[in-house]
């Protein structure tokens, strides 16, 4: 927990304000156990504000989809509850402006999300001149944001390092039923708060979309957000997937990838409640944890091989990002990239690209490239790409970008516009990693790509089974 100004707690406030904008969700929350404990400690009750702005960079119909099937979820369940539950989606861009100020006025404090991606960290500095106190709880994922001092340049370095601290904080898990713990009392929203700021009604969030200027015309995608369906997601994934992870992953066609990346974007699922379950699969407690922390992927946890390699993804490849977000200044751009991976993208920027295709081309799949087409096709339709192919999605558009840095801004574009798990700290790791970031450098140097690591379409094909994924989005 870190304070974000100096104003002492009101004790004679009205309620405590939990203002959920990145843990979306009413369990494993550190940040809603806070601000249950503080409101219990001054005898008051929870206001839970859910807002949904509609002028975000890259809003669309797809990410309020996502966001308000959630919050049609905790409308449901905070109902017969002593919180109170206000969820505002803008009706119009700049409508919500003044709402967290207004809740503020009679505020015991407000508790909200550290969450160190997007622009959640302007969000949150803007709040220091809210009249009450203000506080932000991390509850990103199992190592606190700030259990590191400074940017790992490897997975295997930040591995070793998280193999060293995380097993004194595995024991510092959020509470999965946080709910039983309201004081006594139901919570009351302002009378003149509800009649500027109207709550948006429980049918309009699971059916409506408002009539806004989205960023972005991209439609929702078929994949319901919400805790409610990420948790049957997950559960999905134990029962008849987690078994096949290590062999088969990176298989299109095997299809066994857990598929959680966009409900932990959007904070629906936590990583605290995917270890609980696999540990419950397991058989797993945290005193079987290696002692000795040597970087490897497998053999630390004390976990089956499917289940290590499954938490290196969800533990050390998704909390290398978190620790790029807070420590590496411009972890968003392209001068983030290691020293010896700009020198050699320089060196070669000036070879022949053999294919060149602008945004639009690349928008459309409309390249020679089938396997390529393909993975675009499945980013626009469903808001997401298969992992493997990700990683060769990227690689392609280094190769057929004028410059390293314009293919950077197209993947971003590309990524963020349709990705339901873009915008995220994780996502900027994954596109930096095609132009070297937590890489090394590989022989032999190629043209355009000097000693960054080199993929292509071919070999990808020759190495997966790919025909009912290109049945599917190759057409």
């Amino acid at each position: 927990m870190r304070p974000l100004n100096d104003v002492p707690v009101r004790p004679g406030g009205g309620f405590v304000v939990y203002w959920m904008t990145a843990f979306r969700r009413l369990s494993w929350n550190h940040a809603l156990d806070h601000a249950i404990a503080l409101a219990a400690r001054h005898g008051r009750p929870v206001i839970v504000l859910e807002a949904l702005r509609g002028d975000y960079p890259w809003s669309s119909a797809r990410f309020h989809r996502f966001v308000m099937d959630g919050m049609a979820d905790h409308a449901r369940r905070l109902a017969p509850t002593r919180a109170a539950y206000f969820p505002y989606v803008e009706p119009r861009v700049g409508a919500g402006q003044g709402l967290l100020r207004a809740l503020a006025v009679d505020a015991v404090a407000v508790v909200g999300d550290d969450w160190p991606g997007f622009f959640h960290p302007r969000m949150l500095s803007a709040t220091a001149r809210l009249p009450c106190r203000v506080e932000v709880v991390d509850s990103c994922g199992l190592l606190p944001l700030r259990a590191a001092e400074r940017a790992f340049p490897t997975a295997h370095a930040f591995r070793r390092f998280l193999q060293g601290v995380l097993p004194a904080h595995l024991t510092d898990m959020p509470d999965p039923e946080p709910l039983r713990r309201l004081p006594a009392g139901r919570a009351e929203i302002p009378g003149a708060v509800l009649e500027r700021w109207p709550a948006t009604p429980l049918p309009v969030l699971e059916s409506g979309l408002p009539d806004l200027p989205f960023a972005c015309d991209v439609p929702p995608a078929a994949v319901r957000g919400g805790a409610v369906a990420g948790t049957e997601r997950l559960d999905g994934f134990l029962a008849t997937r987690l078994s096949r992870y290590a062999e088969e992953r990176n298989a299109p066609d095997a299809d066994a990838a857990s598929g959680l990346s966009p409900y932990l974007h959007f904070g629906h699922i936590s990583t605290w409640q995917i270890l609980a379950r696999l540990a419950h699969a397991e058989g797993w407690a945290p005193d079987r944890v290696a002692r000795k922390a040597t970087g490897r992927r497998e053999g630390w946890w004390g976990m089956g091989r499917s289940a290590e390699a499954f938490l290196d993804e969800l533990v050390t490849w998704r909390e290398l990002g978190f620790n790029a977000a807070v420590h590496l200044p411009g972890y968003e751009s392209f001068a983030s990239v290691p020293d010896w991976a700009r020198r050699t993208l320089a060196e070669h920027a000036a070879d022949p690209r053999p294919h060149r295709y602008d945004l639009a081309d690349l928008d459309g799949g409309r390249t020679h490239d089938r396997l390529w087409n393909a993975a675009q096709r499945q980013l626009r339709e469903e808001g997401t790409i298969q992992g493997y192919l990700r990683m060769l999605w990227g690689k392609k558009v280094l190769e057929w970008s004028r410059t390293p840095e314009s293919a950077a801004a197209a993947l971003i574009e590309l990524n963020n516009r349709y990705a339901l798990d873009g915008r995220d700290p994780n996502s900027y790791s994954g596109i930096y990693w095609c132009f070297g970031r937590y890489d090394r450098p590989w022989g032999p140097r190629r043209p355009i790509f000097g000693t960054v690591r080199y993929m292509s379409s071919a070999n990808t094909a020759r190495k997966l089974p790919l025909v009912e994924y290109l049945d599917r989005f190759g057409s």
